[in-house]
């Protein structure tokens, strides 16, 4: 039961939302994997990270007294995401932190008993990390975020900002983006037609590839 608590803890403080029952001070040791897709020494790596454990302190649990974090950055690599998810399970973990679709991936592709909490997940449910939001079953929960349904509200929104775009380009790495960029490109190019857009599909590898495919 305390396990349980722990996790859902830890759900908890990943989505910042203050609980209105704490967790009282425990002496037992506590461990925690983190993996984010960005590098470790991202600024917006280290600020989730700094909210996380003010959040978790909130809750009871502080590092390096009753917890330890184990945080390690990915810097957008999908083999090193495999390695560091090897990594951090076999350091048995109570529960991994992990950041993003791909890192989400690589930590259920080695483990289906260490609980999985993920965030920044678009499609949790189409790339089958779980059975369903309501009740996703297996070893992982977390947080989707963005609706598919807003994918159209983008192109209003560009639209209401740029009325004579006729063209949009969608920019992608199929090695990060949910289902290899479908999740987002089906919705934008059924949603165009209706803001009289012209949608263009231009996967990349890297940020190199970025200004070439512009040019094209």
């Amino acid at each position: 039961m305390r396990r349980r608590k722990f996790i859902l803890a830890v759900g908890g403080a990943a989505f910042a939302v203050p609980l209105a029952v704490r967790a009282q001070q425990r002496d037992e040791l506590r461990r925690i994997g983190v993996i984010v897709q960005v590098a470790q020494d991202d600024p917006e790596a280290q600020a989730s990270v700094a909210a996380f454990k003010a959040a978790m302190q909130e809750l009871g649990w502080r590092n390096d007294h009753n917890l330890q974090i184990d945080l390690r950055g990915a810097a957008g690599d999908p083999e090193r995401m495999q390695a560091l998810a090897r990594e951090l399970i076999a350091l048995k973990p109570d529960v991994i932190l992990a950041r993003s679709t791909p890192v989400t991936a690589a930590l259920l592709r080695q483990t289906r008993t260490i609980p999985v909490v993920f965030t920044v997940v678009s499609d949790p449910v189409g790339e089958r990390f779980v059975e369903s939001l309501a009740r996703p079953g297996g070893n992982a929960t977390g947080f989707t975020n963005v609706e598919s349904s807003l994918t159209g509200k983008w192109l209003e929104l560009l639209k209401e900002v740029a009325p004579s775009v006729k063209r949009v380009a969608f920019i992608f790495n199929p090695k990060l983006a949910p289902g290899g960029g479908s999740y987002y490109t089906r919705l934008i190019e059924a949603s165009a037609p209706s803001f009289a857009i012209k949608p263009t599909v231009l996967p990349v590898s890297g940020a190199d590839d970025i200004e070439h495919a512009i040019d094209e």
